[in-house]
C-alpha cells in the first residue's frame, strides 16, 4: 500500500538527513525517500541503512531516491527514479519484482511513459519552484494538475500519483481537489516546529 503522504528527506544548516527523518517519524510520518546528491555512494549507502533502521522502527517505510544499488544493499522498501536515471525496467532487472519503484514526470506523456514501464506510483511536479532541486523541470501549478489529472481519468490510468514540488499544507486541499493520489513534502516537515501537527493536518485534509 502506498501511502498519501511522502517525506523526501532534505540536509539543511541546520538539520542532518537522518535526523530530519527521525524527527518526521517521530511526528508519524510513514513514507519516508532518502533523497541525497552530491555525495559519494558509500556515503549515501550508509545513509540508507541507517535511515532504513529507523524507519522499521517505527513501522514506515524507506524509499532510496536514484540509486538501485543502494536500495537493494540497504534492503529499502523501494526505489525512486528521475526521468533521467536509470530507466525501470534496468532497475527492476538490480531491485527484483518485489521492490516498490517509483518514478518522476512533468507531464502527460512522461505517465504514459511511466505507467508504460511499469512504474508502482508516479512522482508528478514540480508543484512550484524548489530550492530543493537542481535542474528543475517546468512548474505545473494548480491549472497544470488539473489539466494532466483530467487526461489521467480519460485515460483510465489507475497508477497512483504524487504531487511533488514546493508544496505547502496550505496548497493540498485545491491539490487534492485535481485528482491526485497524494502528496510529497520536503521543507514542510523538515522546516516545521511542530511536524505532528503538520502530518495531522495533511492526513485530515487527504482523508
Amino acid at each position: 500500500m502506498i501511502d498519501k503522504l511522502h517525506y523526501i528527506s532534505q540536509e539543511t544548516e541546520n538539520i542532518s538527513h537522518l535526523d530530519a527523518i527521525n524527527k518526521t517519524l517521530i511526528a508519524g510520518a510513514k513514507w519516508i525517500q532518502l533523497r541525497v546528491k552530491n555525495k559519494p555512494e558509500d556515503v549515501i549507502l550508509d545513509l540508507a541503512i541507517k535511515a532504513n533502521a529507523l524507519c522499521k522502527t517505527y513501522g514506515a517505510k524507506l524509499i532510496v531516491n536514484d540509486h538501485p544499488l543502494i536500495a537493494q544493499k540497504a534492503e529499502a522498501y523501494g526505489l525512486h527514479l528521475g526521468l533521467t536515471d536509470m530507466p525501470i525496467a534496468e532497475a527492476r532487472s538490480i531491485v527484483g519484482e518485489k521492490m516498490i519503484i517509483g518514478g518522476t514526470a512533468n507531464t502527460f506523456e512522461h505517465i504514459k511513459q511511466r505507467v508504460a514501464e511499469g512504474a508502482d506510483y508516479i512522482g508528478l511536479g514540480p508543484y512550484r519552484f524548489t530550492k530543493t532541486k537542481q535542474n528543475l523541470s517546468p512548474i505545473i501549478g494548480l491549472e497544470g494538475y488539473e489539466t494532466i489529472m483530467e487526461q489521467v481519468s480519460i485515460a483510465g490510468i489507475s497508477t497512483p500519483i504524487i504531487a511533488i514540488g514546493g508544496i505547502e499544507p496550505d496548497d493540498i486541499p485545491l491539490i487534492m481537489k485535481a485528482g491526485v493520489y497524494g502528496v510529497a513534502v520536503s521543507g514542510a516537515l523538515t522546516n516545521a516546529d511542530d511536524p505532528l501537527s503538520v502530518i495531522n493536518e495533511i492526513y485530515d485534509i487527504m482523508l
